[in-house]
């Protein structure tokens, strides 16, 4: 398999892990019930899944006034960015 297939079906599931959990947190905190741990959406985030992460939370509203969320995402979004122009330089 090519590397570029891999990295896109890795992002692509890495997303979706993303989605489903913001959306399972907001449907558990709404039932009083049983929460995702924040370490572990922020890992999922740092794994990938930042961008579906941060749109998912702006669509659904959730955690969206948690600077730990609305700063750092971005902030993970961007060394990400970072990471992926350097690494794309060096294999060039």
């Amino acid at each position: 398999m090519r590397l570029e297939v891999f990295l896109m079906a890795y992002l692509a599931a890495i997303s979706l892990l993303a989605v489903v959990l913001t959306i399972r947190d907001k449907r558990a905190a709404r039932k009083n019930k049983w929460r995702v741990r924040e370490s572990t959406l922020l890992l999922v985030t740092a794994l990938g899944g930042s961008v579906a992460m941060l749109l998912t939370m702006h669509v659904i509203r959730h955690k969206t006034k948690h600077a730990k969320f609305m700063v750092g995402i971005p902030v993970i979004i961007a060394l990400q960015i970072g990471l992926a122009v350097a690494a794309w330089r060096w294999f060039l």
